[in-house]
């Protein structure tokens, strides 16, 4: 990688100097993005300013520092949004959710809903002066599905995808597919060139990851490790007049309240998944330089939970489970440990999904049927008052919720006779290798929903998506009934008969237990006021930029 310039060079003009020294020493490598507030607070409007876009100027962007790579072809969760800069999709989504034109100008879908046919801008070029093909897409399509954690969940419907010229792609379905188009969003399908990473080499470790090509707003300019990755605008974007910004940066460190004091001072602009401490919300909120805003996070729906490795004892028992699940409180822990901020989460689907099911705490603390189920999986307490001890892996996201939380489980599991040993994971790739090869006893976690059950909740649950990916179905779970249940969700139109079909699934993963819920993460953007246009609903910072601009 070439050298930054000075971090000053990279400002626009009038901004206070740079504490560059201080600042590079904190941006060591990290903890993944972390975010706490509660959508109770407010969501307060984002103006749009009177006044005309000014084009030009840099963005700073606070970020965590364990980005594995820039790629969200083959990844998923907050890290691949950095991606959606770099790489445009088929189409982009409205405030209600609906389809609207970005890499495919036009659209037709049969009447009987199997196939798709897009016609793609033909002004499209990858940044390296190539233009963008069906040839790219039908490519990009097949990359996803394989290699994607959750690929597979969202576009195991496709039987083929036909590419009849180079501007018109049609994906043909060998049943219908509810969630098809909210698939095909930048974050989920970004189009990739296929002269780039159709070489054979492996695609999770393609040296391209680091420093794409791609069609979308913003170019690549380089990346350091732990310190910053720089993006500059593509002078040959296919919208005319975007992006605005000539440039975005993006600063890590390590620990959120260095990402909010660097916000706080000017030096960065925009912090998107902030990592607030509870304490530190109404310092923020009374802040006339910052906006607080909520929105942009519809589109994700995040559930925090306890996952368990059944592959191994002692959580491959069904009541040592269900143990767990009486021991703990979660209802203290919202109200008392997270000071009331996030909601109770009950079971797969967040509270805000058509399909989600009312009525699942059915695990309310009670400390002796805890002891009882231990008793009747043959653990019994030792003369110390302890049955066995296991390892509960923490990663360093949603501090707040995930690593709090997991003090008061290992208390609550002591009471039980459960000794509990907490790992902690410095940074995020590390927790993650570590799950994803399936090398752990329980761990805590969170995954987010995304626009249908389709997209991110089958992944978590389908049995041909037991994969060594984080944030696919690394706990083992397989039954075959909800397979069924999922398939029939994800291959019928009628949202009625999805809402049954999605009931009885929730129903039977509440009694088997694969994972334990525990809250809804609520998730915030701070920006400074000079921050324009900044996106809303329903993706925020995970859709292109290229509307953003700076007031001067």
């Amino acid at each position: 990688m070439t050298t930054c310039r000075s971090w000053a060079s990279l400002r626009r003009p009038g901004d206070a100097p740079m504490r560059t020294a201080r600042w590079l020493a904190r941006a060591a490598h990290g903890a993944a993005v972390a975010a706490i507030l509660t959508l109770g607070i407010g969501a307060p409007a984002v103006p749009a300013s009177a006044a005309e876009p000014v084009r030009g100027g840099t963005l700073v962007v606070a970020g965590g520092a364990g980005l594995r790579h820039l790629n969200p072809a083959v990844q998923s969760g907050a890290q691949a949004g950095l991606g959606v800069q770099l790489f445009a999709g088929l189409v982009r989504v409205g405030r209600n959710f609906e389809p609207k034109p970005y890499l495919a100008e036009r659209w037709e879908i049969s009447e009987d809903g199997r196939s798709y046919t897009f016609h793609l801008n033909p002004n499209a070029r990858f940044h390296d002066g190539r233009p963008v093909t069906s040839e790219d897409v039908a490519f990009s399509l097949a990359v996803v599905k394989e290699h994607h954690p959750f690929g597979i969940a969202m576009f195991d419907a496709v039987d083929r995808v036909d590419t009849p010229d180079p501007h018109t792609v049609a994906i043909r379905l060998d049943k219908p597919h509810p969630a098809l188009m909210q698939s095909l969003v930048p974050l989920l399908m970004p189009v990739i060139p296929k002269h780039v990473f159709g070489d054979g080499r492996d695609l999770k470790t393609h040296p391209m990851n680091a420093a794409p090509v791609g069609s979308g707003p913003f170019r690549f300019k380089e990346w350091v490790r732990g310190q910053h990755v720089i993006l500059e605008r593509n002078d040959d974007f296919f919208i005319e007049g975007r992006p605005l910004l000539d440039r975005i940066v993006v600063r890590f460190f390590k620990q959120p309240s260095a990402r909010m004091l660097a916000l706080e001072t000017g030096e960065v602009d925009y912090y998107p998944f902030a990592g607030l401490r509870f304490r530190d919300i109404p310092r923020i909120r009374s802040n006339p330089d910052l906006r607080v805003s909520t929105a942009g996070y519809e589109a994700l729906g995040p559930v925090n939970y306890v996952e368990f490795n059944l592959r191994r004892p002692p959580f491959d028992d069904l009541r040592v489970r269900q143990a767990v699940a009486y021991a703990i409180d979660r209802q203290f822990m919202v109200d008392t440990l997270h000071g009331g901020l996030p909601r109770p989460g009950y079971g797969p689907l967040h509270h805000s999904s058509p399909f989600h099911t009312d009525g699942l705490d059915e695990y309310r603390l009670d400390l002796e049927r805890a002891r009882a189920l231990l008793d009747e999986a043959g653990f019994p307490p030792g003369a110390d008052g302890i049955r066995f001890g296991a390892v509960l892996d923490v990663p360093p996201f949603h501090p707040d919720s995930l690593a709090t939380g997991a003090h008061y489980i290992r208390s609550q599991l002591k009471k039980a006779g459960i000794a509990v040993e907490l790992r902690a994971s410095a940074d995020f790739p590390g927790w993650a290798r570590r799950i994803a090869s399936w090398d752990y006893q329980f761990t805590m976690n969170g995954y987010w929903n995304y626009p249908d059950p389709v997209i991110g909740v089958h992944r978590i649950y389908l049995c041909a998506n037991i994969r060594n990916a984080i944030w696919s179905n690394t706990q083992g779970y397989c039954n075959e009934r909800v397979d069924a249940l999922l398939r029939e969700a994800a291959s019928t139109l009628d949202l009625q008969r999805r809402k049954a079909l999605y009931h009885e699934f929730q129903r039977i993963v509440k009694e088997e237990l694969p994972l334990y819920f525990l809250n809804e993460e609520p998730y915030v953007t701070i920006s400074r006021r000079s921050v324009m246009n900044p996106p809303g609903p329903v993706w925020g910072r995970m859709q292109p930029l290229d509307r953003i601009w700076l007031a001067r």
